[in-house]
């Protein structure tokens, strides 16, 4: 049961502003992306900056590892996305990609595309392998884009969140759309797929405060997650735990029982508000970007067991 993990502070890693966070698959490595327009590498475990890139005078709101390349894959307010060579520090592109804030990157779990969403109200998909070309718009939605999600079991299907209150259902090749939920009475900052059981789901999270599950083959909903009293900004279900974790400006993070939906736990580290969550699979730690830095939380059983082991 989630009410029997351990959730440990194990670094704080103060900064600006960190508006996403993501982490490397095998090097003990955060990459941070700021609001000041720099993006940090942070060791956690030597609790050092690795590597600082100065990106642009805009913040940057998203940052991904590209591991298949050695890269990282940057996209910043002032419409552009860097793609940088991690281990040299070299700069292999810079693309005039959006008219607007760049708000989330998605990377594709097998082919070489990055999935782009900017307040310009625009999804478009990047093909690394034919030197960054733009091979799809996906348009639709009326106010910014937020984030998108590919499905796991579908890797030509993903899902869009927007300001706009909808949540909607593209594909991918087709470049049509599939269906569009009505999702919150306010803006949906964040769209997640899991899995429970051998049914898939739907997690958004909105404005209107609360984060709601969705049944994506009846397309209802099936659980509203309340309590948050601010935005709320991010939503991880964890691959290997029994929880959802949500996030908000409220400066709190909330861990609910992925079966029951009770609430389990909330968690506040001081760092003002809460943007961002990443984990590891198999690694039991969870990395959380807020207003004043960044921190990593190991999550254990009851018994002080590694969470791998739970």
């Amino acid at each position: 049961m989630a009410h029997s993990l351990k959730f440990e502070k194990e670094m704080v890693q103060t900064s600006e502003r960190v508006k996403y966070v993501d982490l490397h698959p095998s090097k003990p490595w955060i990459l941070a992306a700021l609001y000041s327009g720099n993006v940090c590498i942070w060791n956690y475990h030597s609790q050092k900056i690795e590597k600082s890139f100065k990106v642009t005078e805009s913040p940057v709101r998203s940052a991904k590892f590209l591991v298949r390349e050695n890269w990282i894959v940057v996209g910043a307010d002032d419409g552009h996305i860097r793609v940088y060579n991690y281990d040299t520090k070299e700069m292999i592109k810079d693309i005039e990609a959006h008219t607007d804030y760049i708000r989330s990157l998605i990377i594709h779990l097998t082919l070489p595309y990055v999935l782009s969403s900017s307040d310009d109200k625009l999804i478009k998909l990047w093909d690394w392998e034919k030197d960054w070309i733009c091979s799809k718009v996906f348009e639709g939605h009326q106010h910014y884009v937020m984030q998108a999600a590919f499905d796991p079991n579908d890797l030509n299907t993903f899902a869009s969140a927007s300001l706009d209150g909808t949540i909607k259902i593209w594909n991918m090749d087709s470049g049509s759309l599939d269906f569009t939920l009505d999702a919150h009475s306010k803006g949906i900052n964040c769209i997640e797929y899991f899995m429970a059981g051998d049914k898939p789901f739907l997690i958004s999270g909105s404005d209107d405060y609360t984060a709601k599950v969705w049944d994506y083959e009846t397309k209802c909903c099936v659980q509203k997650l309340e309590g948050h009293t601010h935005n709320v900004t991010a939503t991880s279900v964890h691959p290997q735990l029994p929880i959802i974790i949500t996030c908000s400006e409220d400066g709190t993070v909330r861990v609910w029982d992925k079966t029951s939906y009770r609430l389990d736990n909330t968690l506040a580290y001081g760092l003002e508000r809460v943007w961002t969550v990443a984990y590891m699979k198999d690694s039991s730690k969870v990395v959380f970007g807020c207003d004043k830095g960044t921190i990593v939380v190991k999550i254990s059983g009851s018994n002080g067991s590694d969470s791998a082991d739970v």
